[in-house]
């Protein structure tokens, strides 16, 4: 067995002892095919006013150009799903942001994997990301052979759904390539295309995020406009509609990691609770969770708009 085959094996096996729900392993090349893709979307305003999505675009499509010398893309999944019903009375949140921000959970676990194959292979140049980087994510997983891009631009696994984090391990040794790109299973079914209440999946693996919810709760500045208040469905951070209605998501298992066990407040709470949140306890409640992002007053405004539906 080479070096390669041997160094492969170990990090998918202790990808599995972290927790990672799947590991695959592509050639570091410059994603020529998704070009396009990315300047036809830019084109259509879909970035809407997250404006450094218009920038470092090179490095988008090279991960090379973020890390010297750069031979493989290592790219590990990690189960996040969790029930979470919807309620009548009680502003929802995503799943992804119901426990501890998974940036800093997964960061901590890749760079145990990266110690662990320095030790195996010596000095190993690498950079670990998490959503931290202008890196495609879910086109480097779908390269690696983790699922495909579905049409609500989600990457889903044939065994377990779109419920995961993807974090990526982009490293300068040459190893053993997993990757055939698994083809579209999402066959004739508009499920999340007909389920979004803004009509932001305009186009096949398309997103508007001027019209996702979860853009809309997230990274909107400002007031919203009187349809947008309405259609929030009584989402205040993000939203996980059309990953609900995907068939392929019936698989999901719950996930095993008690980071993202839910805080207590966000089961608890109701719209009046949260209406009297003060920004000391904003910060108090949310200061491990993703839900910071959105800040203090965007957060109020989220409230006081699912509010108006109760």
């Amino acid at each position: 067995m080479t070096d390669k085959k041997k160094l492969s094996k170990l990090i998918i096996n202790k990808s599995r002892e972290l927790g990672f729900s799947f590991c695959g392993i592509a050639k570091c090349e410059a994603l020529d095919w998704h070009r396009p893709l990315l300047e036809k979307w830019l084109e259509k305003g879909y970035q809407a006013d997250m404006a450094w999505m218009e920038q470092n675009n090179d490095k988008r499509l090279d991960p090379s150009l973020l890390v010297n010398g750069a031979r493989s893309v290592i790219v590990l999944a990690y189960n996040y799903y969790q029930e979470y019903p919807a309620a009548n009375d009680k502003p929802l949140f995503s799943r992804y942001a119901l426990g501890k921000d998974y940036h800093k959970v997964l960061k901590d676990k890749i760079y145990i994997l990266l110690e662990e194959l320095r030790s195996a292979a010596g000095k190993v140049e690498g950079r670990v990301f998490v959503d931290s980087a202008p890196l495609l994510e879910r086109a480097w997983a779908e390269k690696a052979g983790l699922g495909w891009i579905g049409k609500n631009s989600m990457l889903i696994n044939p065994r377990e759904g779109s419920w995961f984090f993807l974090g990526e391990l982009v490293i300068d040794l040459e190893l053993d390539y997993t990757g055939e790109r698994i083809r579209d299973y999402c066959g004739s079914c508009t499920k999340c295309i007909d389920a979004c209440p803004t009509g932001a999946i305009t186009e096949s693996r398309t997103l508007d995020s001027s019209k996702c919810i979860s853009y809309l709760t997230i990274e909107k500045k400002g007031n919203f406009s009187d349809s947008e208040r309405t259609q929030l469905n009584n989402y205040v951070f993000g939203c996980d509609i059309c990953q609900e209605i995907c068939p392929w998501n019936k698989k999901a298992k719950p996930t095993d990691e008690k980071a993202f066990s839910p805080l207590s407040q966000l089961l608890v709470y109701k719209p009046d609770d949260w209406q009297k949140i003060t920004e000391d306890e904003f910060s108090s409640i949310f200061r491990e969770s993703p839900v910071l992002r959105t800040g203090y007053e965007g957060f109020k405004r989220n409230i006081a708009a699912v509010s108006e539906l109760y």
